[in-house]
C-alpha cells in the first residue's frame, strides 16, 4: 500500500521528531533541491515489492552527496540510492551508492547521506531513488510530509501489490541535494541513530565553566570530541561548542577562534594536574571523566550528578568523590569549591538534605534525607587536605573545620549501644528498617578522618571523641556485619551489597575476611551483561540494569586491596560501556548498551580514582585510631 501504516518504534519518534523543520518557500524556477519536512513515514522502500523516488532539478553541474531522512525497523540489509535519468530505469543511473544497515547501528531513524559523484546539468530534471534489501519482516521507510510544498516537484511511490507499479503522489520525501552547511545531518537535525543509542537520555557535554548543555543522543552520532575538550566535531567537519557568556551552544567553521580558546584553556586545565591511567585506554577515559566532572561543576561549588533533569541536582555523596577525584589529580580549586558547597549548605543539625538544588536553595523535594553524607564529606575534606598544597592548607581547613566538627558530632551521637548507627536511607535511596552497611562504612570512614583532622590542628579533644566514636562504630561492624559477609543489613534479610567495597581503602582499612566478601558478594550480584547490580534485596529488583558506579565499587576495592588482576578486569568491562563519545553512562541494560544517562559524575569520579590506584598512586586511607592518639603512622602527611 501507498502509506507506511507500520509506526517504529515510538522511543524513535518522541527521541528525534520534535519540532517539525520549517518548510522551503518558493523555489527558484531551475532549482529543486531539497525539502526538510519529514513527520510522516511516508513511503515503504523495502524491496522487491517496494521503492520511492524524489524529482528534483539544480542549478550546480556537479553532484557530490544526497540525503534522505530514513526508518528501519530492521537492524539488518542495505539501502541504496541512486540518482537517475529515467525514473523506472535502473540502467539511466549517473551515481549510485549502498550504505548498510548494521553499520549504521541497526534500527533507527534520521537522516542518511550518501557519498555520490557525477556531472549534472543545470535544469534538467533528475530522480532521487531509494530501494533497500533486507530478511527482516520490519518496516523501512523513506520519510516526508502530507504538506503541500510550493515550487516542488513530483514524489513517486513504488508499490507493485497495491499501485501494480509506479505511482504519483501529491505528498514529499524528504531529502536534500549537495547538503551544505544547516542541511548536514548532525547540526540542525540528527543524522540517522540507531533505536538502541536512545537507552541513554544524554550523551556528553558541553561548558563554558558556567553554562553546561547536553549533547543528545541524537546528535551524537558520528561526532567526536576535540582532544582534550568539550568542543565537538560534527559529522560535517564543522564544530559545535558552547561559547563564553553564551547558554546555548552554536555550530561553527573548524577552527573557529572562539571554540579554539575554550580548547586550549581546558587542555591547560588538565595539563595543570594529572591524567591517570595505566594504559591508553585508562589515560582516555580518565580524560574524559575529568572534563565531564569539571562541565558538572557549577561556579558556586554544586556538583550535578549528571546534566538531565532528575539528575540537575547536588548530592553530597556524589560531590564528595568528586572533590576526591580532583584533589589527587592536582584540581585543588575544584575540590574546595565541592567542600565550601557543603558547608554553605550544611543544616544547622549537623546533616545533608538527599540533595539540593544547584543553586544551593535548598532541597527540590521532601526526599529522606540519608545520614552517610555524614561520613562521606568528612572523609572528603581529609582527601583534600592530604592533597592540598602545603602553603596555607591548615588555614584553608580551619574554614571548613565547623562543617567536619557538626558532621562527626552527629555522625558519633547517632551510634546505639552496639555501636551501630540507626536505619537510614543507603546510597539506594531507600529505607531499611535496621542499619545498613551503605551508612555504616561511610560513618567509619568519616569518623576516622574527622579525627585525623582534629590531630592535625591540634583539637585533641575532638581527635580524642572521634576516635572513640570510630573505635565502637568499627567493633560494632566487627561483630554484626562481618560474620555475615558485609550484606546489606545488620539483620541479615536484605542481600548483598556492593557497599561491601566502602569497607576496603580508600575509606577503611580492610579488616581480616574482607576479601572473601568482596569475592562472594561480586559473584552475587554479577548479571549477563557484564556488570554489577547494587545489590540482591529480595525485596527490591534492579532488572537487568548495571550500575557502573557498583560495579566501579569493586575495581577500586580491588585495587585497593592489592588485588590488581581483578581491578583490570572490572575497570576493562567498565571502560568497555562508554558511548561513542568516550562518556561513562549510569548504567548499562540488558543488552549491553550505555542507558539512563551520560556521563555520571559519580562513575567519572570513581573510574580516575581507580586509574590512580592502578597507575602506582592509590589515595591514601584515613587511619583507624588509637585510644589516648591520632591516627596510625600511615596516615602522615606530606
Amino acid at each position: 500500500m501507498a502509506y507506511v501504516r507500520t509506526l517504529l518504534p515510538a522511543v524513535l519518534s518522541l527521541a528525534l521528531t520534535g519540532a517539525p523543520a520549517a518548510l522551503p518557500g518558493a523555489a527558484a524556477a531551475l532549482s529543486y533541491e531539497g525539502q526538510a519536512g519529514h513527520e510522516t513515514a511516508l513511503f515503504s522502500v523495502k524491496a522487491t515489492n517496494n521503492a520511492a523516488a524524489q524529482a528534483f532539478t539544480v542549478d550546480g553541474t556537479r553532484l557530490s552527496r544526497v540525503s534522505v531522512w530514513l526508518g528501519s525497523g530492521a537492524a539488518t540489509g542495505t539501502v541504496t540510492a541512486q540518482v537517475r535519468r529515467v525514473r523506472t530505469d535502473a540502467a539511466s543511473a549517473i551515481a549510485s551508492q549502498t550504505v548498510d544497515l548494521a553499520a549504521l547501528g541497526g534500527a533507527g531513524a534520521g537522516w542518511v547521506e550518501f557519498p555520490l559523484s557525477a556531472d549534472v546539468t543545470a535544469g534538467s530534471t533528475y530522480y532521487l531513488h531509494l530501494q533497500a534489501s533486507t530478511a527482516e519482516s520490519g518496516p523501512i521507510a523513506w520519510y516526508g510530509t502530507t504538506r503541500a510544498v510550493p515550487g516542488s516537484l513530483t514524489s513517486w511511490n513504488y508499490d507493485r501489490a497495491y499501485w501494480g507499479g509506479w505511482h504519483s503522489s501529491a505528498s514529499r520525501l524528504a531529502f536534500h541535494v549537495n547538503p551544505a552547511g544547516s542541511e548536514r545531518c548532525g547540526e540542525t537535525e540528527p543524522c540517522y541513530v540507531p533505536a538502541s543509542a536512545l537507552a541513554a537520555r544524554t550523551s556528553g557535554l558541553l561548558t563554558n565553566r558556567v553554562a553546561t548543555e547536553a549533547v543528545l543522543p541524537s546528535f551524537a552520532v558520528g561526532a567526536s570530541y576535540l582532544d582534550g575538550s568539550n568542543v565537538l566535531r560534527l559529522p560535517s567537519g564543522r564544530w559545535r561548542y558552547l561559547p563564553e557568556g553564551a547558554s546555548a551552544s552554536v555550530v561553527v567553521e573548524a577552527d573557529d577562534p572562539g571554540a579554539l580558546a575554550q580548547a586550549e584553556e581546558s587542555r591547560a586545565w588538565l595539563a595543570s594536574g594529572r591524567v591517570p591511567g595505566a594504559t591508553a585506554a585508562q589515560r582516555a577515559a580518565s580524560q574524559r571523566a575529568l572534563l565531564s566532572m569539571r562541565a558538572l561543576l557549577k561556579p558556586g561549588g554544586a556538583f550535578a550528578a549528571a546534566w538531565a533533569p532528575p539528575w540537575e541536582y547536588s548530592w553530597p555523596r556524589d560531590g564528595a568523590f568528586a572533590a576526591a577525584a580532583f584533589a589527587a589529580t592536582g584540581h585543588d580549586e575544584e575540590a574546595y569549591r565541592i567542600l565550601g558547597y557543603d558547608a554553605r549548605t550544611q543544616r544547622a543539625d549537623g546533616t545533608w538534605e538527599a540533595r539540593t538544588k544547584l543553586d544551593g536553595s535548598g532541597p527540590p523535594d521532601a526526599r529522606k534525607w540519608q545520614l552517610d553524607g555524614n561520613g562521606w564529606v568528612p572523609w572528603a575534606t581529609w582527601q583534600w587536605y592530604r592533597a592540598a598544597p602545603p602553603d596555607g592548607r591548615d588555614d584553608r581547613l580551619r574554614a571548613l573545620y565547623p562543617m567536619v566538627r557538626k558532621a562527626a558530632d552527629y555522625a558519633a551521637r547517632s551510634l546505639g549501644p552496639d555501636g551501630l548507627p540507626p536505619a537510614s536511607p543507603d546510597y539506594w535511596e531507600l529505607d531499611t528498617t535496621t542499619t545498613n552497611i551503605g551508612t555504616a562504612a561511610p560513618l567509619l570512614a568519616g569518623l576516622n578522618s574527622a579525627a585525623d583532622l582534629a590531630a592535625r590542628l591540634g583539637i585533641d579533644e575532638d581527635a580524642e571523641r572521634w576516635g572513640e566514636a570510630a573505635r565502637r562504630l568499627s567493633a560494632g561492624i566487627a561483630s554484626g556485619f562481618a560474620p555475615l559477609g558485609y550484606q546489606r543489613t545488620v539483620d541479615g534479610n536484605h542481600g548483598r551489597d556492593s557497599a561491601v567495597a566502602f569497607m576496603a581503602p580508600p575509606f577503611n582499612s580492610a579488616p581480616a575476611g574482607l576479601g572473601e566478601a568482596l569475592d562472594s558478594t561480586y559473584r552475587a550480584l554479577l548479571l549477563p551483561n557484564g556488570g554489577l547490580s547494587p545489590g540482591n534485596d529480595p525485596s527490591f529488583s534492579w532488572g537487568a540494569y548495571a550500575w557502573t558506579a557498583s560495579t566501579s565499587f569493586f575495581a577500586l576495592a580491588w585495587a585497593g586491596t592489592g588485588e590488581r588482576a581483578k581491578a583490570d578486569e572490572v575497570l576493562d568491562w567498565v571502560l568497555s560501556k562508554r558511548n561513542g563519545l568516550g562518556e561513562l553512562p549510569e548504567t548499562v541494560n540488558g543488552a549491553g548498551l550505555p542507558s539512563a544517562v551520560a556521563p555520571l559524575g559519580w562513575t567519572d569520579s570513581l573510574v580516575v580514582l581507580t586509574a590512580l590506584a592502578l597507575q602506582g598512586s592509590p589515595q591514601p586511607t584515613p587511619p583507624t585510631t588509637t585510644p589516648g592518639g591520632a591516627g596510625a603512622a600511615s596516615s602522615s602527611v606530606r
